[in-house]
């Protein structure tokens, strides 16, 4: 079975510096939330929902970031995000998952992820399809 991860940093923070950050910062909040979300749907039980303590985005100025990663398919790095999102990245991985090689056509993504998208990396040479995009 792949294994299909969304990593979630839980120091992200736009009101704590980064040293500072705790169980109050919001990525941690959003991370608890979205545990709590996928717990309450079994629809969303096949994705592997994972803090990190960083994914070094925060030297942007972006808080709330998240990375949706598999082998063989493309990675998708989330800025910004509030609770509110919660229920647009759940759907996300859901397309995420159903596509063979992770790619989503972007009038497809879920909501305000459009415009929260800051990156998507396809993977890695050695597995890249010979239908590239």
């Amino acid at each position: 079975m792949t294994v299909h991860t969304l990593f979630v940093c839980k120091s992200c923070s736009a009101i704590l510096d980064h040293e500072e950050a705790d169980e109050r910062a919001e990525g941690n909040q959003l991370f608890l939330k979205l545990l709590e979300a996928q717990k309450n749907n079994s629809t969303y039980s096949t994705l592997n929902i994972q803090s990190v303590g960083c994914l070094w985005t925060c030297v942007e100025k972006r808080s709330c970031v998240v990375s949706f990663v598999c082998p063989k398919k493309y990675t998708y790095h989330f800025v910004d995000l509030t609770e509110e999102s919660i229920t647009d990245l759940l759907q996300f991985s859901q397309l995420y998952q159903a596509s063979e090689d992770g790619y989503v056509l972007p009038p497809k993504l879920p909501g305000i992820l459009r415009s929260h998208l800051l990156v998507r990396i396809p993977p890695t040479p050695d597995t890249f399809s010979t239908t590239q995009r």
